[in-house]
């Protein structure tokens, strides 16, 4: 399902109708299927991942954050903890678990208790098949209102952890020279903030289950 889409967040905006396209739109929640692009408040840098594997540790695909706004392998899909708990279209609510799942290589954001290679903090990796992978996938939007608005910074907790998905600068050299590593944290602090930036939204409705599936 998830494989063979390079161009699947291009195709998405020109051809899905229903949709709130980037950033122009007026300021709403953050809804269930939505592909979006989470930007660390504290270093500018987007979450990002790609087909290079750490070197130690898991030896999972790595994720790391990135400074252009513009680079395809940073875009996310909102999950469910089951594709039932989080119906397209349905408004994510403060408190509830997620997963993310990466678009390109279709694995979801995933840790566990390695340590990370940098900073020896948690690693955080992009780990399953096809966007099914296991329970430590799921993390927990933080947020102060009732649902996840896209004009707010918020943290995600990771339910088998209890970690923050955080970055704190220290960057990478060959072959992702530059890239910033993303870990988790076991404090809250001004490291583990995220905001929802470019990317496709779908928009909240009285019925999800008349959308088609993406």
């Amino acid at each position: 399902m998830w494989r063979g889409r390079r161009l699947f967040p291009l195709l998405l905006l020109a051809l899905l109708p229903g949709l709130c396209h980037g950033r122009e739109s007026a300021p709403g929640a953050v809804t269930c299927g939505s592909v979006l692009k989470l930007l660390n408040t504290r270093h500018s840098v987007r979450l990002h991942s790609h087909e290079v594997k750490y070197g130690s540790g898991s030896g999972q695909q790595s994720v790391t954050g990135v400074e252009a706004s513009d680079d395809a392998n940073s875009y996310w899909r909102i999950r469910g903890k089951s594709d039932s708990s989080c119906q397209r279209g349905t408004p994510v609510k403060c408190g509830q678990a997620i997963r993310l799942t990466h678009v390109n290589t279709g694995k979801n954001l995933h840790t566990h208790h390695f340590p990370s290679p940098l900073s020896n903090n948690q690693e955080v990796s992009a780990f399953g098949d096809d966007g099914e992978g296991d329970d430590l996938d799921f993390w927990i939007v933080q947020c102060s209102g009732t649902y996840w608005e896209r004009e707010d910074a918020v943290r995600f907790k990771h339910v088998g952890t209890e970690v923050f998905l955080s970055i704190t600068g220290e960057q990478y050299g060959h072959p992702i020279r530059g890239q910033r590593e993303v870990h988790g944290m076991p404090a809250a602090n001004n490291h583990n903030y995220w905001k929802a930036m470019e990317g496709v939204f779908i928009k909240p409705s009285l019925d999800p289950a008349k959308h088609d599936e993406l």
